[in-house]
């Protein structure tokens, strides 16, 4: 009979990850006495085992026999689990559920995807292991943290997946999924910031808060960090620091795009966007500088979401959209410097890869390069107006001083 190496393989896997499930128990278990805990290392990865073979052989026979296997090993580790919470006087359901899980995943390796069965053997270690992190960040959450929490849950799983993803305008430019895309991401980004100074503090938090957001959308971080200066009318140095810094993470980000595609265009556009870039994170520097790091900030945190500034950005990024659809259709307004113009109101990622692409043929690599500096130098423009519409006129000339002289700056550079 010849050997089932892909099997013996599987069955290893079971047993791994029932080891794996197993350590993490017998460590947390490791002050009780011999014969005081119901299960550890050894008994795991024996349910990792038994579970690997009940798989086989319910693959070999009827899977009957795998739900038969089960029910009697749920019921033999549930007593045992019974009589141990009984002696410690404790109630706790982790170690007879992490059982069941544990045979699960050895099942599940015995006949579905390995890959799987492994992720689900490391996912359990991990979150039986942060028991104690886990219970003082629950126990930490206030009521608004917590409807923040559920509010994005909703909104990205439940609302997301019902709402039409294509377009509903007769040109093409209103996708309600895309824009209910943007509200949560817009949303999301405020509630990292909020966490990030929650939990990093008030400076470091926010500069963390921006350079993440920075690679997604540097305008919709502009516009939670302005939500925080209206609150916090003594912050605006270090908010404005952290709108600069999240404006280079997002120029870097553009050099790349460029790049990638139009290595021509990129580098006629390097010398620009590293200006900007430069002077963005010297202006961020300096309002990070003795006076922006000693004076405390009082942030008032308050809402983690700002849902209701979210969505009304996110329609106005769609009206924005619109437009600059008609002037592509219709040929309005002047051709691409005028989309390009438009785009960066709101995005600028969007007129660099179409601009990108275009410089490649029909768009030479020196107007595809002016359009793209075009679109980023309106988009520091907007993220002015964003300040000081949303937060306050102080951060606005922080924000907008620095910027200009980044525009200025670059603009000089690709015409040298």
């Amino acid at each position: 009979m010849e050997l089932d190496t892909d099997m013996l393989v599987r069955l290893a896997v079971a047993l791994a990850g029932g080891l794996l499930v197993g350590l993490e128990r017998g460590w947390q278990a490791r002050a009780a006495g011999e014969g005081r805990r119901a299960a550890g290392l050894r008994t795991f990865a024996l349910a990792g085992l038994l579970g690997g073979l009940s798989g086989a052989i319910g693959a070999a026979t009827t899977p009957v026999v795998t739900g038969i296997l089960f029910v009697g090993f749920a019921g033999v580790f549930a007593a045992f689990a019974l009589l141990e919470a009984r002696a410690d006087g404790e109630v706790s359901a982790t170690s007879a559920v992490a059982g069941l899980v544990t045979f699960a995943v050895g099942a599940y390796a015995a006949v579905g995807d390995l890959g799987v069965a492994v992720a689900a053997a490391v996912a359990t270690t991990v979150l039986l292991a942060l028991r104690e992190p886990l219970h003082r960040w629950v126990a930490s959450l206030t009521t608004a943290e917590l409807r923040a929490v559920l509010t994005l849950a909703a909104m990205s799983f439940l609302m997301l997946p019902v709402i039409p993803n294509r377009a509903i305008d007769p040109w093409g430019a209103v996708n309600p999924a895309e824009i209910w895309m943007l509200a949560i991401l817009i949303a999301g980004l405020s509630f990292v910031g909020y966490v990030g100074v929650k939990l990093l503090g008030d400076r470091l938090g926010i500069l963390v808060a921006a350079a993440t957001g920075g690679l997604a959308s540097s305008t919709a971080t502009t516009l939670a960090l302005s939500r925080l200066a209206a609150g916090s009318p003594g912050a605006e140095r270090v908010l404005a620091a952290g709108i600069l810094l999240s404006g280079a993470v997002m120029v870097t980000r553009v050099g790349v795009m460029v790049a990638v595609i139009a290595p021509a265009t990129a580098l006629l556009l390097a010398p620009s966007l590293a200006v900007l870039a430069g002077t963005a994170l010297v202006g961020a520097a300096v309002l990070m500088g003795r006076r922006g790091g000693a004076t405390p900030l009082g942030l008032g945190l308050s809402n983690p979401l700002e849902l209701g500034t979210a969505l009304k950005l996110a329609v106005l990024i769609a009206v924005v959209g619109v437009a600059v659809s008609l002037l592509k259709q219709y040929g309005l307004g002047g051709g691409v410097f005028v989309v390009a113009a438009l785009s960066g109101l709101v995005d600028v990622d969007a007129a660099t890869l179409s601009m990108a692409r275009l410089s490649r043929g029909a768009l030479g690599a020196r107007d595809a390069a002016g359009a793209i500096l075009l679109t980023v130098s309106v988009n520091t423009a907007a993220k002015t107006a964003i300040a000081g519409a949303v937060g306050t006129p102080r951060l606005a000339l922080l924000t907008g001083a620095v910027g200009a002289v980044g525009v200025v700056g670059a603009a000089a550079a690709l015409l040298a």
